[in-house]
C-alpha cells in the first residue's frame, strides 16, 4: 500500500482512536486487548475502500464491536481456568469520569457477549437501536431484548452512589495510611459491616484465593497485612480514581506496582478491589 494512502488512513483514524479504545476496554475489561482490537480495526481501515464510507465512525465502531465479541469467546475459556478473582485491568483517572465503573464491569461479566454489546452501545455509548442491530447483526426488537435482559442483571451495580472528588482521594489516602501503618481504630471506623475484599493476583503474585466477606474477616487480613506492611515496607505512588471508584495505586515490597480501588456506599467503604496480577498492571509502567 502507498505510503499516502496509509497516512490518509492514520489520518481519519487517529482522531477516534480514544473512542474506539474505550468501547473495546469495556467490552473486554482489558487495557492490552483493546488496543490489539482497536490495531486490529485500523489494519482493515487500511484495507477498506474508504471512500465508500460515509460515516467512518460507525464503520469503525461495528469493526471494533465484533471483534469484540469475536474475542469474549475466547476470554471466556480463559476465564474458566483464571486463578482466583479476576478483575478488569485497572484504568488510572484524576477525575470521576468513568461511565461504567469497577462494579458495573464485574456485572457485564455475567451477560453474555450479545447482551453486553447491546447494553454497553444503547445504555453507555447512546447508540439508537437500530445501529444497534446493524452492529451485532440482529434486528432491532432483538437488540432491545437483549438490552433489557442486561439490565434486569446490571441494574443493582449501576446504582451510583456519588461521592465529591476531594472527600474520595481523602478516603482512599486514609485508607492507605492506617492500612498500612496498623491503625485498627481508624481503618475499622471507615469500613461497612459487609465490606467485601477482592484480590487478582492471577496466580502470578500472592492474593486470596477467593473474595473476603465481613467486616470481622476484612479486619483480622488487614491486621495480617499490617504486619508485613511493616516489616516491608509499601509506597503510595498516585492517589485518585480507578475504574470510576476512589483509590491509590502503590508500589510494594516485591518492587510491582499494585492498585486499590473503594466503593463507597453511605461514607463507608463496602468494596476493595486489589489488582496485584503484573500482566494487568503493564500499561501503568
Amino acid at each position: 500500500m502507498a505510503p499516502q494512502s496509509q497516512e490518509d488512513a492514520a489520518a481519519s483514524f487517529d482522531p477516534l482512536r480514544p473512542k474506539l479504545i474505550r468501547v473495546a476496554y469495556r467490552m473486554l475489561g482489558s487495557v492490552a486487548d483493546a488496543e490489539d482490537v482497536v490495531q486490529e480495526a485500523f489494519i482493515r481501515w487500511m484495507g477498506a475502500d474508504r471512500h465508500a464510507v460515509r460515516e467512518p465512525e460507525a464503520f469503525l465502531r461495528r469493526t471494533v464491536t465484533r471483534l469484540c465479541l469475536d474475542q469474549l469467546k475466547s476470554a471466556r475459556r480463559q476465564r474458566e481456568t483464571y486463578v482466583g478473582p479476576w478483575l478488569p485491568d485497572p484504568v488510572v483517572e484524576d477525575e470521576e469520569e468513568e461511565d461504567v465503573t469497577l462494579p458495573l464491569m464485574l456485572a457485564l461479566e455475567r451477560l453474555s457477549p450479545l447482551e453486553r454489546a447491546a447494553f454497553l452501545l444503547h445504555d453507555v455509548f447512546g447508540l439508537p437501536f437500530e445501529e444497534v442491530a446493524t452492529t451485532i447483526e440482529r434486528d432491532p426488537a432483538a437488540c432491545r431484548q437483549l438490552a433489557t435482559r442486561a439490565r434486569g442483571h446490571v441494574r443493582e451495580a449501576r446504582s451510583r452512589f456519588q461521592i465529591d472528588k476531594k472527600r474520595g482521594v481523602e478516603l482512599a489516602e486514609a485508607f492507605f495510611a492506617a492500612s498500612r501503618s496498623g491503625d485498627m481504630s481508624t481503618l475499622g471506623a471507615m469500613l461497612a459491616a459487609d465490606v467485601s475484599v477482592h484480590a487478582d493476583g492471577g496466580g502470578k503474585r500472592a492474593a486470596a484465593g477467593a473474595p473476603i466477606f465481613g467486616f470481622e474477616a476484612v479486619m483480622m487480613l488487614h491486621d495480617h497485612l499490617a504486619e508485613l506492611f511493616r516489616k516491608n515496607g509499601s509506597q503510595l505512588v498516585h492517589a485518585g480514581f480507578i475504574n470510576g471508584l476512589p483509590g491509590f495505586v502503590s508500589l510494594e515490597a516485591d518492587g510491582e506496582l499494585q492498585t486499590t480501588a473503594l466503593d463507597i456506599v453511605d461514607g463507608k467503604i463496602a468494596a476493595i478491589y486489589v489488582v496485584r496480577n503484573p500482566d494487568k498492571l503493564r500499561h501503568l509502567n
